[in-house]
């Protein structure tokens, strides 16, 4: 690993090691007690700076690691003062008031402000980690009543030193439980390594001189003084590790944490069971005593084999789990398709990213049968009618309609509803949607090419036929062909340009005339009509006659000024004589063509 390599990591594991042999075999350690401690603090107090200066980090990290740098500057001025006493003759082991009150002090904001810390976490999953917290602490509580306390209230001591004894206990208690918090803690501003390496220095400041005086008896001050400095370099360690994991950046992230399941507890039952077996000797238990205590040891150990096994098998469908839910947000996130679930009162309950991204719409948001308004008017009979099919028994239904966009458009969109209230799992109607407006616009252009002329955008005639058979079979139509004169003559001399720029000319001026009161189409060629729907002879031959003078009036072309005649043959009847009406309506314009006597356009 990197962290390996990183040189003020090494440097003060290296130096740790060093002080093994140095408070053994080295001179002078009552001086070097207290001048290592003093160095040791300086370094904390560095190494917890530069964390409470990280970047990006929320505001109760940093409130953390600020209490950090106070606690770890108090005891550093205590042992430096410490220090001085000694270097001026006072004994080694012999405390001063003045570095109690500023280790105390600085000790009390750190508790403080990691009491004061977020706990996190909801419901069953706060509860297991109250839980986790709680037998920690349980098993701690019993190493330093074994070690620390019961010894000062049995063993014939002072009411001072059994308040001090209780004293100190407690403060260590509220330590390490203030440590234990932030250890399970779903926010905690530590990883758990460098977090479990801290407690335990934390821890050792206060239970590894009494386990080291309950093995070695008191009888060599060195080994006391390095049980009592050794736990202290856990410090700084734990913090350059944070500190290097942090620029690395495999900052552990919450929801990762929660995924995972703490070992700690399960290594405070099995320490307190050790510690069981360790205390037994002192009882002088028989071996009926020893038997129970194996027995209730090998099924500690084996109901905790069990247990790591459990854990490996969950975390393993953890991961997996997470692999797929990443897979599947991947995908989510970047699909053009939308799904939203709605409430039986259409309340949005899950809106995946394209949908905010396309809609705005967000989990949470009040809608109707219209989407919040997002619904274009003119499809809300649709709308209606696929929340009907869709819970009135079909299940699902599909249509096609207009929603609002983001950006202030609407877009075609195809539409599945499915009605899962039923569904457990759900409880809700799924909406899955895509854009089809390109495929829409598509369509229309396609219909409108096959309907529509291309050049002088009128109605062809299938369009034509259409508009005919689709009127009111009870009412009277007129059809009338218009073919234009002259025209050939334009084509000649001016070309096949301005020849279409007649028949645009012509188009405009049919269009403009007939308006909304018929259908003018383009059948070919310089041949038009017009199908007019409630309308008797008399009113067809008043437009016929408009016909041939808007028509005849100039044309201005490229490089010239033109113009056409236009002979109108007429007919009238129902729609389902459509047929009959085109072959009267064609013959009645020859007729009216050879009867023009020869008139045809001119140009100039």
């Amino acid at each position: 690993m990197l962290t390996r390599l990183d040189p003020v990591l090494c440097a003060l594991v290296v130096a740790s090691l060093l002080l093994i042999p140095w408070f053994l075999f080295g001179p002078g350690i009552d001086i070097s007690l207290w001048a290592v401690q003093a160095t040791v603090d300086v370094i904390t107090v560095v190494m917890a700076w530069r964390l409470f200066r990280q970047p990006g980090i929320d505001k109760y990290t940093r409130r953390f690691w600020g209490a950090v740098v106070f606690a770890m500057a108090s005891s550093a001025v205590a042992d430096i003062y410490q220090t001085a006493l000694v270097a001026g003759g006072r004994p080694a082991g012999q405390t001063s008031v003045v570095q109690t009150a500023f280790v105390v002090g600085g000790m009390v904001v750190a508790v403080v402000t990691m009491l004061r810390h977020p706990f996190g976490g909801t419901g069953r999953l706060r509860l297991r980690l109250w839980l986790d917290a709680a037998t920690v602490l349980t098993a701690v509580g019993a190493f330093l009543w074994y070690f620390m306390l019961a010894g000062e209230l049995t063993g014939g001591r002072t009411t001072t030193d059994r308040l001090a004894a209780s004293a100190t206990t407690a403060v260590m208690m509220l330590v390490t439980f203030a440590v234990i918090k932030l250890l399970f803690s779903t926010n905690a501003p530590f990883q758990q390594l460098p977090g479990v390496i801290g407690a335990l220095g934390v821890t050792g400041t206060a239970v590894a001189a009494p386990l080291a005086a309950l093995f070695m008896d008191h009888s060599d001050p060195r080994i006391m003084y390095l049980a009592q400095l050794v736990p202290c370099v856990f410090i700084p360690i734990a913090l350059r590790l944070q500190e290097v994991n942090n620029r690395r950046q495999v900052e552990q992230t919450a929801a990762t944490r929660r995924k995972k399941f703490s070992r700690l507890p399960y290594a405070a039952v099995a320490g307190t069971q050790v510690l069981m077996i360790l205390a037994l000797p002192g009882i002088g238990a028989d071996m009926r005593i020893w038997g129970v205590a194996a027995g209730v040891l090998i099924s500690t150990v084996l109901v905790l084999a069990r247990q790591q096994a459990a854990f490996h098998d969950n975390e393993r469908l953890l991961a997996e789990i997470s692999r797929r839910d990443e897979w599947s947000n991947a995908l989510a996130q970047h699909a053009s398709d939308t799904t939203i679930v709605t409430d039986g009162s259409q309340r949005v309950r899950y809106a995946s990213p394209s949908a905010v991204r396309l809609f705005g719409l967000q989990a949470g948001e009040e809608t109707s049968v219209d989407l919040g308004g997002r619904i274009h008017p003119d499809d809300m009979g649709v709308a209606q009618l696929l929340l009907d099919e869709m819970t009135g028994g079909a299940g699902t239904a599909a249509a096609e309609l207009r929603v609002l966009h983001v950006d202030g458009t609407y877009h075609w969109t195809h539409l599945i509803g499915t009605d899962l209230l039923a569904n457990p799992n759900i409880r809700g109607l799924v909406w899955n949607g895509r854009d089809v407006t390109e495929a829409r616009r598509l369509q229309d252009e396609l219909r409108h090419q096959a309907t529509h002329d291309v050049l002088t955008g009128l109605a062809n005639r299938f369009l034509l036929q259409q508009k005919v058979l689709t009127a009111d079979p009870g009412l009277p139509i007129s059809v009338l062909v218009i073919d234009l004169d002259g025209f050939k003559q334009v084509n000649d001399v001016h070309g096949h340009h301005a020849g279409d720029q007649v028949l645009i000319a012509v188009a405009d001026r049919l269009r403009e005339l007939v308006g909304d009161s018929g259908t003018v189409a383009r059948l070919g060629g310089d041949e038009f009509a017009v199908v007019l729907a409630k309308a008797e002879q008399e009113r067809a031959t008043g437009l016929a006659a408009m016909i041939s003078r808007v028509v005849a009036e100039p044309i201005a072309v490229t490089g010239a000024v033109v113009s056409v005649g236009a002979s109108v043959g007429i007919a009238t009847g129902t729609p389902a004589e459509a047929d009959r009406m085109l072959r009267e309506a064609d013959d009645a314009m020859y007729r009216s063509k050879q009867s023009r006597r020869g008139l045809v356009g001119h140009h100039r």
